[in-house]
Protein backbone atom coordinates (compact mmCIF):
# COMPACT_ATOMS: atom_id res chain seq x y z
CA UNK A 1 0.00 0.00 0.00
CA UNK A 2 1.36 3.52 -0.85
CA UNK A 3 2.34 6.16 1.47
CA UNK A 4 -0.72 8.56 0.06
CA UNK A 5 -3.45 5.49 1.10
CA UNK A 6 -1.65 5.14 4.37
CA UNK A 7 -2.12 8.73 5.12
CA UNK A 8 -5.48 8.48 4.19
CA UNK A 9 -6.07 6.10 6.70
CA UNK A 10 -4.34 7.52 9.20
CA UNK A 11 -6.28 11.01 8.88
CA UNK A 12 -9.67 8.87 8.42
CA UNK A 13 -9.00 6.89 12.13
CA UNK A 14 -7.89 9.71 13.63
CA UNK A 15 -10.59 11.91 12.59
CA UNK A 16 -13.17 8.74 12.60
CA UNK A 17 -14.57 10.18 9.54
CA UNK A 18 -13.56 12.74 7.02
CA UNK A 19 -14.87 13.92 3.65
CA UNK A 20 -12.91 14.40 0.39
CA UNK A 21 -12.45 17.79 1.01
CA UNK A 22 -10.83 17.14 4.13
CA UNK A 23 -8.42 14.82 2.56
CA UNK A 24 -7.94 16.74 -0.32
CA UNK A 25 -6.89 20.09 1.99
CA UNK A 26 -5.20 17.86 4.71
CA UNK A 27 -2.49 15.86 1.91
CA UNK A 28 -2.31 18.83 -0.89
CA UNK A 29 -3.85 16.93 -3.34
CA UNK A 30 -6.20 17.28 -6.08
CA UNK A 31 -10.04 16.03 -5.35
CA UNK A 32 -9.75 13.57 -8.07
CA UNK A 33 -6.48 12.26 -6.90
CA UNK A 34 -8.00 11.50 -4.04
CA UNK A 35 -11.25 9.77 -5.43
CA UNK A 36 -9.07 7.81 -6.96
CA UNK A 37 -7.20 5.86 -3.58
CA UNK A 38 -10.61 6.17 -2.13
CA UNK A 39 -12.21 4.51 -4.47
CA UNK A 40 -8.75 1.55 -3.94
CA UNK A 41 -9.42 1.70 -0.48
CA UNK A 42 -13.10 0.99 -0.51
CA UNK A 43 -12.66 -2.10 -2.79
CA UNK A 44 -9.98 -3.26 -0.82
CA UNK A 45 -12.61 -3.07 2.31
CA UNK A 46 -10.19 -0.70 4.10
CA UNK A 47 -12.89 1.73 4.42
CA UNK A 48 -16.88 2.39 3.69
CA UNK A 49 -18.67 5.24 2.22
CA UNK A 50 -21.21 6.96 4.36
CA UNK A 51 -24.13 9.08 3.50
CA UNK A 52 -25.19 10.19 -0.14
CA UNK A 53 -23.91 13.27 -2.07
CA UNK A 54 -23.71 16.16 -1.53
CA UNK A 55 -22.90 14.83 2.31
CA UNK A 56 -20.15 12.41 1.82
CA UNK A 57 -18.13 10.84 4.49
CA UNK A 58 -15.56 8.07 5.08
CA UNK A 59 -14.67 5.90 7.86
CA UNK A 60 -12.22 2.88 8.33
CA UNK A 61 -14.20 -0.29 7.94
CA UNK A 62 -14.16 -2.07 11.32
CA UNK A 63 -14.99 -5.63 11.33
CA UNK A 64 -13.85 -8.97 13.54
CA UNK A 65 -11.66 -10.96 11.81
CA UNK A 66 -13.01 -13.96 9.62
CA UNK A 67 -12.65 -17.09 11.78
CA UNK A 68 -13.79 -19.33 8.65
CA UNK A 69 -13.07 -19.68 5.41
CA UNK A 70 -14.77 -20.95 2.15
CA UNK A 71 -12.68 -24.11 1.99
CA UNK A 72 -15.91 -26.54 2.96
CA UNK A 73 -18.21 -25.01 0.65
CA UNK A 74 -18.74 -27.79 -1.90
CA UNK A 75 -18.67 -26.71 -5.75
CA UNK A 76 -22.35 -27.78 -6.20
CA UNK A 77 -22.85 -25.72 -3.19
CA UNK A 78 -21.05 -22.44 -4.34
CA UNK A 79 -22.58 -21.82 -7.11
CA UNK A 80 -25.89 -21.68 -5.97
CA UNK A 81 -24.51 -19.46 -3.32
CA UNK A 82 -23.02 -17.44 -5.27
CA UNK A 83 -26.31 -17.13 -7.80
CA UNK A 84 -28.76 -15.96 -4.84
CA UNK A 85 -27.15 -14.87 -1.43
CA UNK A 86 -27.03 -11.06 -0.51
CA UNK A 87 -26.13 -9.78 2.58
CA UNK A 88 -26.68 -6.35 3.22
CA UNK A 89 -25.02 -5.41 6.20
CA UNK A 90 -26.05 -3.07 8.50
CA UNK A 91 -23.50 -0.66 7.90
CA UNK A 92 -24.67 -0.69 4.19
CA UNK A 93 -22.09 -3.02 2.53
CA UNK A 94 -23.91 -4.75 -0.79
CA UNK A 95 -22.15 -8.66 -0.20
CA UNK A 96 -23.14 -11.20 -2.75
CA UNK A 97 -22.28 -14.31 -2.82
CA UNK A 98 -19.82 -16.46 -1.21
CA UNK A 99 -18.27 -12.94 0.45
CA UNK A 100 -21.86 -11.91 1.65
CA UNK A 101 -22.49 -15.49 3.04
CA UNK A 102 -19.02 -15.80 4.66
CA UNK A 103 -20.05 -12.72 6.43
CA UNK A 104 -23.42 -13.80 7.50
CA UNK A 105 -22.17 -16.72 9.12
CA UNK A 106 -19.16 -14.95 10.38
CA UNK A 107 -21.97 -12.44 12.29
CA UNK A 108 -23.95 -15.67 13.70
CA UNK A 109 -20.57 -17.94 14.58
CA UNK A 110 -22.38 -20.45 12.44
CA UNK A 111 -20.81 -23.30 10.49
CA UNK A 112 -19.93 -22.65 7.15
CA UNK A 113 -20.25 -26.61 6.08
CA UNK A 114 -23.39 -27.27 7.46
CA UNK A 115 -24.69 -23.46 7.10
CA UNK A 116 -24.05 -23.93 3.08
CA UNK A 117 -25.92 -27.26 3.26
CA UNK A 118 -28.86 -26.13 4.70
CA UNK A 119 -28.99 -23.02 2.34
CA UNK A 120 -29.00 -25.04 -0.86
CA UNK A 121 -31.44 -27.36 0.68
CA UNK A 122 -34.23 -24.39 1.58
CA UNK A 123 -32.91 -22.81 -1.49
CA UNK A 124 -34.34 -25.81 -3.41
CA UNK A 125 -37.47 -25.78 -1.79
CA UNK A 126 -38.64 -22.71 -3.01
CA UNK A 127 -37.10 -23.40 -6.38
CA UNK A 128 -39.11 -26.39 -6.76
CA UNK A 129 -42.12 -23.79 -6.92
CA UNK A 130 -40.85 -21.89 -10.05
CA UNK A 131 -41.54 -22.91 -13.38
CA UNK A 132 -39.15 -21.37 -15.72
CA UNK A 133 -38.25 -18.44 -13.25
CA UNK A 134 -41.43 -17.26 -12.13
CA UNK A 135 -43.73 -18.47 -9.18
CA UNK A 136 -47.58 -19.42 -9.85
CA UNK A 137 -49.68 -17.63 -7.36
CA UNK A 138 -53.04 -18.34 -8.73
CA UNK A 139 -53.59 -21.26 -5.96
CA UNK A 140 -52.68 -18.74 -2.98
CA UNK A 141 -55.44 -16.46 -4.46
CA UNK A 142 -58.01 -19.06 -5.04
CA UNK A 143 -57.44 -20.04 -1.84
CA UNK A 144 -58.05 -16.63 -0.32
CA UNK A 145 -60.68 -14.89 -2.59
CA UNK A 146 -63.98 -16.52 -3.53
CA UNK A 147 -63.87 -14.19 -6.95
CA UNK A 148 -60.42 -14.01 -8.54
CA UNK A 149 -60.53 -11.44 -11.56
CA UNK A 150 -56.81 -12.02 -12.74
CA UNK A 151 -56.31 -14.64 -14.59
CA UNK A 152 -52.59 -15.61 -13.94
CA UNK A 153 -50.66 -13.99 -11.38
CA UNK A 154 -47.09 -14.17 -10.66
CA UNK A 155 -44.03 -13.33 -8.87
CA UNK A 156 -40.57 -13.65 -9.19
CA UNK A 157 -39.57 -14.75 -5.67
CA UNK A 158 -40.24 -14.92 -2.04
CA UNK A 159 -40.21 -12.26 -0.54
CA UNK A 160 -38.43 -14.69 2.80
CA UNK A 161 -37.61 -17.68 3.42
CA UNK A 162 -36.73 -19.24 6.83
CA UNK A 163 -33.55 -18.97 8.81
CA UNK A 164 -32.24 -16.69 6.37
CA UNK A 165 -34.53 -14.38 5.73
CA UNK A 166 -35.18 -11.87 3.20
CA UNK A 167 -34.64 -13.17 0.02
CA UNK A 168 -31.93 -11.84 -2.67
CA UNK A 169 -34.77 -10.33 -4.60
CA UNK A 170 -36.37 -9.43 -1.58
CA UNK A 171 -33.59 -7.61 0.39
CA UNK A 172 -32.92 -5.51 -3.13
CA UNK A 173 -36.56 -4.36 -2.97
CA UNK A 174 -37.09 -3.00 0.60
CA UNK A 175 -33.75 -1.23 0.48
CA UNK A 176 -34.48 0.41 -3.33
CA UNK A 177 -38.09 1.56 -1.72
CA UNK A 178 -36.88 2.79 1.61
CA UNK A 179 -33.02 4.32 0.60
CA UNK A 180 -34.66 5.77 -2.54
CA UNK A 181 -31.07 5.52 -3.47
CA UNK A 182 -31.14 5.23 -7.20
CA UNK A 183 -28.09 3.00 -7.93
CA UNK A 184 -29.69 0.59 -5.05
CA UNK A 185 -32.88 0.82 -7.52
CA UNK A 186 -31.01 0.50 -10.51
CA UNK A 187 -29.59 -2.59 -9.28
CA UNK A 188 -32.67 -3.94 -8.99
CA UNK A 189 -33.35 -2.96 -12.09
CA UNK A 190 -30.55 -4.89 -13.84
CA UNK A 191 -32.00 -8.07 -11.94
CA UNK A 192 -35.75 -7.89 -12.86
CA UNK A 193 -35.71 -6.69 -16.26
CA UNK A 194 -35.42 -9.11 -18.41
CA UNK A 195 -37.34 -11.44 -15.91
CA UNK A 196 -40.89 -8.83 -16.58
CA UNK A 197 -39.87 -8.22 -20.65
CA UNK A 198 -39.94 -11.77 -21.30
CA UNK A 199 -43.21 -12.72 -19.16
CA UNK A 200 -44.42 -9.93 -21.29
CA UNK A 201 -43.88 -11.42 -24.60
CA UNK A 202 -44.83 -15.15 -23.43
CA UNK A 203 -47.96 -13.34 -22.22
CA UNK A 204 -48.94 -11.90 -25.23
CA UNK A 205 -50.34 -8.40 -23.28
CA UNK A 206 -51.08 -5.64 -25.16
CA UNK A 207 -51.03 -2.90 -22.35
CA UNK A 208 -49.30 -3.08 -18.71
CA UNK A 209 -49.94 -1.02 -15.67
CA UNK A 210 -48.39 0.03 -12.40
CA UNK A 211 -50.03 -0.23 -9.68
CA UNK A 212 -49.52 3.27 -7.74
CA UNK A 213 -47.52 3.61 -4.34
CA UNK A 214 -49.59 4.68 -1.46
CA UNK A 215 -46.68 6.16 0.27
CA UNK A 216 -45.61 9.82 -1.07
CA UNK A 217 -41.91 9.33 -1.63
CA UNK A 218 -39.23 12.05 -3.61
CA UNK A 219 -37.97 8.58 -5.93
CA UNK A 220 -41.04 6.04 -6.56
CA UNK A 221 -40.06 2.84 -7.06
CA UNK A 222 -43.13 1.94 -9.39
CA UNK A 223 -42.28 5.21 -11.57
CA UNK A 224 -38.78 4.31 -11.89
CA UNK A 225 -39.40 0.48 -12.69
CA UNK A 226 -41.86 1.89 -15.47
CA UNK A 227 -39.07 4.13 -16.70
CA UNK A 228 -36.58 1.82 -16.70
CA UNK A 229 -38.42 -1.09 -18.41
CA UNK A 230 -39.23 0.77 -21.34
CA UNK A 231 -41.78 -1.56 -22.77
CA UNK A 232 -43.36 -0.35 -26.23
CA UNK A 233 -46.86 -0.99 -24.64
CA UNK A 234 -49.69 1.24 -23.70
CA UNK A 235 -49.44 2.12 -20.30
CA UNK A 236 -52.86 1.73 -18.66
CA UNK A 237 -53.50 5.02 -16.21
CA UNK A 238 -53.76 3.76 -12.95
CA UNK A 239 -54.26 6.87 -9.82
CA UNK A 240 -54.01 6.67 -6.21
CA UNK A 241 -57.06 8.95 -4.65
CA UNK A 242 -56.13 10.81 -1.89
CA UNK A 243 -57.23 10.65 1.24
CA UNK A 244 -57.41 12.81 4.58
CA UNK A 245 -55.35 9.98 5.71
CA UNK A 246 -52.80 7.90 3.68
CA UNK A 247 -53.54 4.24 5.07
CA UNK A 248 -50.80 1.71 3.44
CA UNK A 249 -51.91 -1.79 2.45
CA UNK A 250 -49.23 -3.40 4.75
CA UNK A 251 -50.26 -1.98 7.61
CA UNK A 252 -53.71 -3.49 7.02
CA UNK A 253 -53.80 -7.39 8.81
CA UNK A 254 -57.60 -7.42 7.66
CA UNK A 255 -58.29 -9.28 4.49
CA UNK A 256 -61.50 -7.09 4.20
CA UNK A 257 -59.54 -3.77 4.80
CA UNK A 258 -57.01 -4.52 2.37
CA UNK A 259 -59.60 -5.16 -0.07
CA UNK A 260 -61.77 -1.67 1.12
CA UNK A 261 -58.79 -0.23 1.04
CA UNK A 262 -58.13 -1.19 -2.99
CA UNK A 263 -61.32 -0.56 -4.05
CA UNK A 264 -61.73 2.95 -2.46
CA UNK A 265 -58.47 4.46 -3.48
CA UNK A 266 -57.59 3.08 -6.73
CA UNK A 267 -59.30 4.20 -9.65
CA UNK A 268 -58.64 3.39 -13.56
CA UNK A 269 -58.82 7.06 -15.48
CA UNK A 270 -57.99 5.37 -18.55
CA UNK A 271 -61.26 5.15 -21.35
CA UNK A 272 -58.93 2.27 -23.50
CA UNK A 273 -60.21 -0.98 -24.34
CA UNK A 274 -57.26 -4.04 -24.69
CA UNK A 275 -57.71 -7.49 -25.10
CA UNK A 276 -55.07 -8.46 -21.86
CA UNK A 277 -53.53 -6.18 -19.51
CA UNK A 278 -50.18 -7.20 -17.51
CA UNK A 279 -50.50 -5.51 -14.15
CA UNK A 280 -47.61 -4.85 -12.25
CA UNK A 281 -47.06 -4.39 -8.26
CA UNK A 282 -43.55 -4.39 -6.39
CA UNK A 283 -44.75 -7.08 -3.46
CA UNK A 284 -47.99 -9.34 -2.96
CA UNK A 285 -49.22 -10.00 0.54
CA UNK A 286 -52.65 -11.38 0.33
CA UNK A 287 -53.14 -10.71 -3.19
CA UNK A 288 -55.90 -8.24 -2.43
CA UNK A 289 -54.50 -5.11 -4.56
CA UNK A 290 -54.05 -7.25 -7.79
CA UNK A 291 -57.48 -8.94 -7.72
CA UNK A 292 -59.48 -5.61 -6.24
CA UNK A 293 -57.59 -3.47 -9.20
CA UNK A 294 -57.88 -6.29 -11.91
CA UNK A 295 -62.12 -6.01 -10.94
CA UNK A 296 -61.75 -2.62 -11.63
CA UNK A 297 -59.92 -3.12 -14.86
CA UNK A 298 -62.70 -5.43 -16.06
CA UNK A 299 -65.98 -3.27 -14.97
CA UNK A 300 -64.29 -0.39 -16.81
CA UNK A 301 -63.48 -2.52 -19.76
CA UNK A 302 -60.17 -1.36 -19.78
CA UNK A 303 -59.58 -5.23 -19.95
CA UNK A 304 -60.50 -8.40 -21.19
CA UNK A 305 -58.45 -10.28 -19.52
CA UNK A 306 -55.72 -9.48 -16.97
CA UNK A 307 -52.61 -10.90 -15.87
CA UNK A 308 -50.59 -9.85 -12.34
CA UNK A 309 -47.37 -9.89 -11.78
CA UNK A 310 -45.41 -8.74 -8.58
CA UNK A 311 -41.88 -8.60 -8.05
CA UNK A 312 -41.82 -10.67 -4.29
CA UNK A 313 -44.86 -12.00 -2.83
CA UNK A 314 -45.09 -13.86 0.48
CA UNK A 315 -45.00 -17.82 0.90
CA UNK A 316 -48.28 -17.57 2.78
CA UNK A 317 -51.18 -19.76 0.87
CA UNK A 318 -48.56 -22.26 -0.78
CA UNK A 319 -47.93 -24.53 2.30
CA UNK A 320 -50.43 -27.28 1.19
CA UNK A 321 -48.86 -27.32 -2.48
CA UNK A 322 -45.67 -28.46 -0.88
CA UNK A 323 -47.58 -31.65 0.26
CA UNK A 324 -49.00 -32.51 -3.35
Amino acid sequence: MGDTKINILKYIENKERATIFELSRHLGLSRQAIHGHINDLISQNQIIKIGRSPKVFYQIFKQEPRAFDDKSIQPEQRKIIEEKFLNITPNGQFLEGVNGFLAWCNERDLSISKTSLQYVEISNKYEAYKNDGYIDGMYKLKKTFKEVFLEKVFYLDFYAVEIFGRTKLGQMLLYAKQSQDLKMINKLMEEIKPKILKLIKLEGVDAVGFVPPTVKREIQLMKELERGLNVNLPVIKLEKVKTEVTVPQKTLNNLADRISNAEHTIISTDTRVFNKIILIDDALGSGATLNEVARKLKKNKNAKQVVGLAITGSFSGFEVISEV
